[in-house]
């Protein structure tokens, strides 16, 4: 059994919460197309969403306040790993419930390979897998390239054994937010709201994560959400249907508006580019 836990904001801390659902219902659809039925969802949050969840999913419903107090999706580090990290661990406790073999961490707005649950399935006992290697996909630009060193930039990208989590016994789904943070100890910062230093931390408890040897997450970005920030730039590839298909992506248009979006802007910068070099040589002064 392959448990998937995600968290979602407060609702003061987003642009539109109602943006923040629908990126969710996009990243469920994602998650729940497995070619495996050995898996099981768990969302935790303030506010149980506005549309039908379905069977695999189970809502877990906290009280916990705002991290911070100003309105929007980017907040301190440290606040957003509190809040992340305490809600996360609500999700653990909750997911002692199906006895999982794995647990897989993933944030509301990715998207997850549709072989994941059945590849952890066939391999149970062991300590779990990294995605070293993903995609990054802009739903704006209908567009996505390959994103190296994706554990380094992307929160989807841990399989871990149950047992690594050490999931107090004591604690349940009512706990307060201190009484978490308490259980959980410094897992809290390392692996639960965190995750650059989480595969070097695994392995110093006896749990060393292989590299997942298949593109198993995609890291959405440009949805206004994002608490990184962070947009699509460079050379990408338009969405198709083998992409969408293999993670559940939704194509919001046709192959060729997909195309113009992906190649237009790298085409545009280029052309900016080139023309203010010819601009610059012009207005240089001649050599003697």
């Amino acid at each position: 059994m392959l448990a998937f836990i995600t968290s979602l904001r407060h609702p003061l801390n987003s642009a539109d919460y109602g943006r923040v659902e629908q990126l969710l219902a996009d990243t469920l659809a994602s998650v729940t197309a497995q070619t495996s039925d050995d898996f099981h969802v768990f969302v935790v949050g303030n506010k149980r969403p506005d549309f039908d969840l379905g069977p695999r999913v189970t809502f877990v419903p906290v009280d916990f306040p705002p991290p911070v107090n100003t309105p929007g999706p980017r907040t301190a580090r440290a606040p957003f790993v509190w809040d992340k990290g305490t809600k996360i661990g609500v999700g653990l406790i909750a997911a002692r419930a199906v006895a999982p073999d794995h647990v897989m961490i993933f944030d509301a707005d990715d998207f997850v390979s549709r072989d994941l649950a059945e590849f952890a399935s066939a391999r149970r006992g062991e300590p779990g897998w990294v995605v070293e290697e993903g995609y990054i996909f802009s739903r704006a630009r209908q567009a996505y390239r390959v994103q190296e060193r994706f554990n380094q930039t992307c929160g989807t990208c841990h399989i871990v054994a149950w047992d690594a989590y050490a999931v107090p016994a004591a604690l349940t789904v009512e706990a307060t937010q201190d009484e978490v943070a308490a259980g959980f100890g410094e897992r809290l910062n390392e692996v639960l709201g965190a995750h650059h230093g989480a595969r070097a931390w695994f392995a110093a408890q006896g749990f060393p994560l292989a590299a997942l040897p298949f593109r198993g997450a995609v890291y959405h970005v440009d949805t206004g959400e994002n608490h990184s920030g962070k947009a699509l730039t460079g050379l990408v590839f338009p969405l198709g249907r083998r992409f969408a298909a293999e993670f559940g992506v939704p194509r919001l248009t046709s192959y060729p508006v997909a195309a113009w979006r992906a190649f237009y802007p790298t085409a545009r910068n280029g052309i900016r580019n080139a023309l203010a070099r010819v601009t610059r040589r012009r207005a240089a002064p001649l050599a003697d």
